[in-house]
C-alpha cells in the first residue's frame, strides 16, 4: 500500500483502491472493445473528415 500511496501521490489508503478498481474497471472495458478489431466495418471518407477539422 506505502508503494501504491507513493506511486500515485494520493493522500490515504481508501483514495488508492478507489483509483485501483477504477483502474481495472477501465483496462478490462478496454480488453473488450480490442475484441471487435477486425470485425466491424466502416465506410467513409478519412480524407474528408481529416480536411472538415
Amino acid at each position: 500500500m506505502d508503494e501504491a500511496l507513493k506511486a500515485t501521490g494520493l493522500k490515504t489508503k481508501k483514495e488508492a483502491v478507489e483509483l485501483g478498481l477504477k483502474t481495472l474497471i477501465r483496462l478490462k472495458k478496454q480488453a473488450a472493445i480490442k475484441g471487435f478489431r477486425g470485425k466491424l466495418s466502416w465506410q467513409g471518407d478519412l480524407a474528408e473528415l481529416r480536411a472538415a477539422r
